[in-house]
């Protein structure tokens, strides 16, 4: 009987650890099983996440996965401003075909702001030739308040266009300064006046004219010619939605070899077998547009020159997309009605 009770004590001590290991065991699997179940779920996850990087990368061509929110508020900023420009291109283009030009008008700070001029005309001259600037003075030019209204009524600014002599400060230099302090109306270049120099003087003239005025042309004209500025004024004034436009009497002539030739041209041998020069606007009077005077301006160190000053600009033209008009009214050999121009 004590022995019986005796082995039922022992059992009943020793049952309850055995079944607590059991649990404790029970657990520790559930724990680890979850453990790797949750973890596989991850790194499932982080490979589906690299893959899609990797595929957005491939399609979209980009080395970053993601765009930033400031990234995107500046591109949507940018369509914005482009569809804002678009529009206002059309309106401009819509009002040009009206034939609206801007007037003068007021700016913030109570003055006047200047509209764009029509024109530019320089008029090329040089040492000795007084009598004939007088002359221009009188006949078309204007001087003094005159040839200020002409700038403001009419857009159109008139200058003479000179070099230095090559003794700097001398007699010849001297008395232009002294002209040009009673009248006002000379561009005067740095560069040596010389016969041999013109095509220089002619590139130099709209490098200055570009940078001393904003225009819609600049027109080169010889001391030796009548200009109608009226005319000359409603020729521009009808080219002015032309861009890039190279207007004057258009002709093409015979390249001269022999250095004994007064028309002598030292780069003869670049115009081919045929010695003839390409077509270009003659040069007692051409007009050129904005854009191309700011071409010269830009590329002058590499603009090459010929003898002749006519033909060193037509050949600053070619090769580029240029209107080349060949307009009558600019031919100064003969007068007609609404002639711009007149040899004398």
């Amino acid at each position: 009987m004590r022995s019986r009770v005796s082995s039922n004590r022992l059992s009943n001590s020793g049952g309850s650890p055995f079944r607590s290991r059991i649990s404790a065991l029970l657990l520790a699997m559930f724990a680890t099983m979850a453990t790797v179940y949750v973890a596989g779920r991850m790194w499932q996850e982080a490979e589906s996440r690299v893959y899609l990087i990797k595929e957005l990368d491939r399609r979209t061509g980009q080395g970053h996965s993601s765009v930033s929110v400031s990234e995107t508020l500046k591109i949507v900023s940018c369509k914005e401003q482009l569809k804002k420009l678009s529009a206002i291109q059309m309106d401009l283009a819509a009002a040009k075909q009206e034939g609206y030009v801007s007037k003068e008008h007021s700016g913030n700070d109570g003055t006047r702001s200047k509209k764009r001029l029509l024109g530019v005309i320089g008029i090329i001259t040089t040492f000795g030739r007084k009598k004939n600037r007088d002359a221009i003075r009188k006949a078309w030019m204007q001087s003094g308040a005159a040839l200020r209204k002409l700038e403001e009524e009419k857009g159109i600014v008139v200058r003479f266009v000179i070099g230095r002599s090559a003794n700097r400060g001398d007699s010849l230099d001297r008395e232009i300064n002294d002209e040009h302090s009673q009248t006002n109306d000379f561009i005067i270049l740095d560069d040596v006046e010389a016969p041999e120099e013109r095509s220089k003087k002619i590139k130099f003239f709209f490098v200055r004219a570009v940078e001393s005025w904003d225009a819609e042309f600049y027109v080169k004209v010889n001391d030796d010619v009548y200009v109608n500025i009226d005319a000359l004024g409603a020729k521009l004034s009808a080219h002015l939605d032309t861009p890039r436009i190279y207007m004057g009497c258009m002709k093409s002539g015979e390249v001269f070899s022999d250095p004994t030739h007064k028309w002598h041209e030292h780069d003869w041998w670049k115009f081919g077998d045929g010695k003839s020069y390409f077509r270009h606007a003659s040069g007692e009077i051409f007009a050129i547009s904005r854009a191309l005077a700011q071409f010269i301006s830009i590329n002058k160190s590499l603009l090459q020159v010929y003898a002749h000053d006519d033909v060193s600009a037509g050949s600053w033209f070619i090769g580029l997309d240029v209107q080349h008009v060949h307009e009558g009214k600019f031919c100064c050999n003969t007068w007609s009605t609404g002639s711009v121009c007149a040899a004398v």
